[in-house]
């Protein structure tokens, strides 16, 4: 016999809202046949950031620290680590990394802002943080593998032209509001260097 549990309307928007938003880490990359060959790259960005929503929800429950500087410095040097096995500069990949953790940590802010306002439009449970952390590890790996494939294009004039290009298409096809419109600028900003 099942039980008919009832949550209250704003509980079951949230609920769903996670759901659905966890999902949409699964949806495929954005369109191929767009202009940028930095599509790739500035798409699985875009989903990395919306991993902020689970993390957020997580860490709104558990009452954790949004900010956790020593896992960041653990991140960012792994990630170094694998660069220099790639034969990528370090330095490129921490700043990048570093620009797109603090524009994931901007958005759970904001989040952590808005059901302190208004708090029945809080999560009232979240999915696994493992889950969330194996999906950002994956696009960890996308990310560097395009910042490999990508390095001639983001160290050349034209990186400019092809990023917005690419920005673009990702906010259009993604559908991404004006919170991670203004993320992806951030996460992206040290892309391009001359």
């Amino acid at each position: 016999m099942h039980r008919k549990v009832h949550l209250p309307r704003p509980a079951v928007a949230v609920h769903c809202g996670v759901v659905i938003g966890s999902l949409a880490l699964f949806v495929a990359p954005a369109r191929a046949d767009t202009a940028s060959p930095l599509t790739p790259l500035v798409d699985a960005a875009a989903q990395r950031l919306q991993i902020a929503e689970p993390v957020a929800a997580y860490k709104w429950n558990t009452h954790g620290a949004i900010e956790d500087p020593a896992r960041v410095q653990q991140e960012l040097t792994r990630l170094g680590d694998d660069a220099v096995a790639e034969h990528i500069d370090r330095d490129y990949v921490t700043r990048v990394f570093g620009d797109q953790i603090a524009a994931t940590e901007a958005v759970e802010y904001s989040r952590f802002a808005g059901w302190k306002l208004n708090r029945a439009s809080a999560p009232a449970d979240s999915p696994d943080l493992s889950a969330s952390r194996s999906a950002i590890d994956a696009l960890n790996q996308t990310m560097l593998t395009q910042i490999s494939a990508d390095w001639d294009l983001l160290h050349s004039p034209e990186c400019a032209a092809q990023l917005e290009s690419a920005t673009g298409s990702v906010i259009q096809w993604r559908q991404l509001d004006n919170l991670y419109q203004q993320a992806l600028s951030s996460a992206t900003q040290s892309y391009c260097q001359r």
